[in-house]
């Protein structure tokens, strides 16, 4: 009886302790809902401003919904963010705003890839259009922060701060020597002798396939850059080159004797620089907007004029199947998507935005589908690649009618591969753990990890795989009109820049985002049209209620790992791979 009421008490004490937590968070979430209500009322600008432009922030595909960022179980942590085509819209709006006289750019180590940077320098360089001064000022720039911060008009150095410049690297991250002493085999399928996704778990080092295509493609995206820094600066790139290989910028100084930096400055220097620009006294303060309180006052849902429509299909992150997230390409969730501009009559034409480096073949198959579907249904599909576009990236825009680049764009990697690993060492010989049963056909048990694949296994797997590669390379080569073998002289997991994939057939032209949207909204022949945005994203509290422990784990590990969140991010990665990858490298870091 002494028992039967310990095991009562404890239930007793559970189902309150969970209410009470479930009420404190249900408080929590009101809290925060209240909290946001004002925060679709529009940002009064007043007159004689500054856009204060944060490049330090996130700069995604898509500014995510923050309605609920009060909210301290989840969110809270997390740096702001905001999507590149936002930047992009506000900036075009405030070269005609009156009320907005200059530009403040603050950054000093941008979180975003080399082709987004390229769209939100671009778009700074078009504002400059408008004659209205921008101005940038950082204590640090990293490389990529002198890039973004090269195309104002002014740029400030702070005397003691400091600019990176010293050249372009890339590193890979090899498991192998870990897996071997765990006693894990990585038993690798593949078809491509570029494939190198698979080179972490087999190799120590870089193959000489794979050393050859990161080397020219991280030649290709330090030509853009330094281009791009010449163009601007009014500098020869030879001498940047020369400068970045012989490490001469070393102090402020050097910056600025090399005119790379306009002046060296503290802060309330270019503060009163500023209030100059705008008719302020120095006693008073600079009125600022900041880029997220201005995009607030852009249209949320469309933007154009007319009931004809360009729809804009956002395929960002890790190609998965099912409903996938803000973060991953689901198919389901795509496909939907694309399918729902397709059977809208008001949707003239479609642009699939594509940044991904690929991930499940069978998943990215199920939206290559539907972009088939929109073209036959004479919808022209325009594809819009941002940083990377490669392998399963690759593979669901293949049919586009036309695919716009940027010269910085990494894209191709056409390959599959598939790992299935062997822990028989680990189980039997270290854990001391082994296994036995009964089946009722030779190959029942196939893709078993307790023990290696057998010849005939292997032979199956091979077959499977070479299937899904024949079915990769017939839609490249349906897509853009080249023959099979045309496309697998390229193919092979190779792995191009933007204006090299122009080169080959790969893709169709240079362009930006926005130049995307003009052709497909020409090409459908139309001139008056709204753009709408696909697919609707998850809201917040959908995200906190069905992930909220997950999302504190993952702010929790960041925070602890710091810049070694990646590693652990990339080994997890691989623990739950599973069926036949359309995939390029783990994670490419160029520093």
């Amino acid at each position: 009886m002494k028992e039967f009421f310990k095991y009562v008490f404890a239930t007793v004490v559970g189902i309150v302790l969970s209410s009470i937590f479930l009420a404190f968070l249900f408080f929590i979430i009101m809290a925060g809902f209240i909290a946001s209500l004002g925060d679709d009322k529009l940002v009064e600008v007043k007159t004689n401003s500054v856009l204060y432009l944060d490049l330090d922030q996130a700069i995604t595909e898509r500014t995510p919904d923050r309605s609920l960022s009060g909210i301290p179980i989840i969110g809270s942590g997390e740096g702001r963010t905001i999507g590149f085509y936002d930047v992009i819209k506000a900036l075009k709006k405030a070269k005609d705003d009156d009320k907005i006289e200059a530009v403040f750019i603050n950054v000093s180590s941008p979180q975003a890839g080399m082709a987004t940077m390229l769209e939100v320098r671009n778009a700074i360089i078009d504002f400059k259009t408008s004659k209205k001064p921008i101005i940038a000022y950082s204590e640090i720039y990293s490389q990529g922060a002198y890039y973004l911060a090269s195309a104002a008009d002014k740029v400030y150095l702070n005397p003691e701060g400091a600019l990176e410049f010293k050249g372009f690297s890339s590193e890979l991250t090899f498991f192998k020597g870990a897996l071997d002493k765990l006693g894990i085999e990585a038993q690798i399928i593949r078809v491509g002798n570029y494939k190198s996704a698979v080179e972490p778990f087999i190799n120590t080092k870089m193959s000489d396939y794979n050393r050859k295509q990161v080397t020219a493609y991280v030649s290709g995206l330090y030509r853009t850059f330094l281009n791009g820094i010449a163009q601007t600066r009014h500098l020869s790139a030879d001498s940047l080159y020369n400068w970045a290989n012989d490490y001469k910028i070393q102090f402020p100084q050097d910056a600025l004797d090399r005119k790379m930096v306009d002046g060296l400055k503290y802060k309330d220097q270019v503060l009163d620089e500023l209030k100059s620009i705008t008719g302020k006294d120095k006693k008073d303060n600079v009125n600022t907007v900041t880029i997220n309180d201005y995009i607030a006052n852009l249209p949320k849902s469309s933007s154009g004029t007319g009931q004809e429509k360009v729809a804009v299909i956002y395929a960002n992150g890790e190609i998965v199947g099912g409903e996938g997230s803000d973060e991953q390409i689901g198919s389901e969730r795509i496909s939907r998507a694309i399918r729902k501009a397709r059977l809208d009559d008001h949707v003239k034409a479609i642009v699939l935005r594509v940044n991904s480096g690929g991930g499940s073949a069978l998943a990215s198959d199920v939206i290559w589908r539907e972009i088939v579907l929109s073209r036959k249904a004479k919808k022209p599909v325009i594809a819009s690649f941002g940083d990377v576009a490669a392998s399963g990236g690759y593979y669901i825009a293949c049919a586009a009618d036309s695919i716009f680049v940027q010269p910085n764009t990494i894209t191709g990697s056409i390959g599959v591969f598939g790992i299935i690993p062997n822990f028989q060492n680990l189980l039997n010989n270290k854990l001391g753990i082994t296994f036995d049963g009964v089946k009722t056909g030779k190959y029942a048990d196939i893709m078993s990890v307790n023990r290696p694949l057998t010849a005939g296994e292997r032979f199956i797997i091979q077959n499977d795989v070479n299937h899904v590669y024949d079915s990769f390379i017939t839609r490249v080569a349906d897509g853009r009109q080249k023959t099979k073998a045309q496309i697998d002289s390229i193919g092979g997991g190779h792995v191009w820049i933007g204006t090299d994939a122009i080169k080959i057939g790969l893709a169709d032209r240079i362009g930006s985002f926005t130049d995307a949207i003009k052709a497909a909204a020409k090409k459908a022949k139309i001139k008056e049209y709204k753009i709408v945005e696909y697919p609707e994203q998850i809201s917040p509290l959908k995200n906190l209620l069905s992930d909220a422990s997950e999302n504190i784990r993952t702010n929790y590990t960041k925070k602890e790992l710091g810049e070694h969140y990646l590693l652990y991010k990339q080994m997890q990665k691989a623990a739950t791979l599973s069926g036949i990858q359309a995939r390029m490298d783990y994670e490419i870091r160029i520093r």
